[in-house]
């Protein structure tokens, strides 16, 4: 299946949910990329809009394209390394809230399954148990519509895989609405968008070391 041409969604004014001499916390809208994509027609992402407010903001992390939420944004070099060690020591703290399709059997649980890229169809991710990379989903059901047959589900990323929310929930058996990858059609056709938010984030602040927590409400 080729891929769409990239149509992000329009430029709004910056508005950000924190900003200080160290950081900048934005709210990413689904359908930008997090950083510019290969090719040509894409370049417009959410770094690139962020800085044209903070010229020195390096970004920290990403959300895939399809995913809205919290993104964070280092000011400068040494806030950009010190925020990355944060990252990857996981002293970073995620969660994220998603729709899926089914009801859950367990009103909540840990899912483990090792992931690699699967690279004759990348950006695909696929479980593989032999050379896999360690990956750990915890989960929590927050409601259940008997009426659209879906679940709202609490995840909390323990690790940081490509994909990893989407893979994991598709192996459970319960697709993310909307998930143009990994749904079969009913469930991908089921939302305009995939239905998946990063709506809080703690982070040691790099001034001062003091914890420092994030939100932002799924507009779904």
């Amino acid at each position: 299946m080729s891929a769409s041409p990239y149509q992000p969604p329009p430029p709004q004014a910056l508005d950000p949910i924190f900003a200080d001499a160290q950081l900048v916390v934005v709210n990413k809208p689904a359908g930008l990329l997090s950083v510019p994509g290969r090719g040509e027609g894409m370049d417009d992402c959410m770094a690139h809009r962020v800085q044209a407010e903070f010229p020195d903001a390096l970004i920290v992390h990403r959300l895939d394209m399809s995913t809205s939420g919290l993104l964070v944004l280092a000011r400068g070099a040494a806030v950009h390394r010190a925020l990355s060690i944060a990252f990857q020591s996981r002293a970073v703290s995620k969660r994220y809230v998603a729709v899926v399709a089914g009801r859950l059997a367990q009103a909540s649980g840990e899912i483990d399954l090792p992931l690699i890229c699967d690279w004759p169809n990348r950006p695909r991710q696929i479980v593989d148990r032999q050379i896999g990379k360690p990956s750990l989903t915890r989960y929590r059901v927050l409601a259940y519509d008997a009426a659209r047959d879906c679940s709202r589900v609490e995840l909390e990323p323990i690790t940081g895989r490509s994909h990893q929310l989407r893979v994991h929930l598709q192996q459970l058996g319960h697709p993310i609405l909307g998930d143009d990858l990994y749904a079969p059609e009913a469930i991908r056709t089921a939302s305009p968008r995939l239905l998946l938010h990063a709506e809080w984030l703690e982070i040691p602040h790099p001034a001062s070391g003091l914890r420092q927590q994030f939100e932002s409400t799924a507009p779904f």
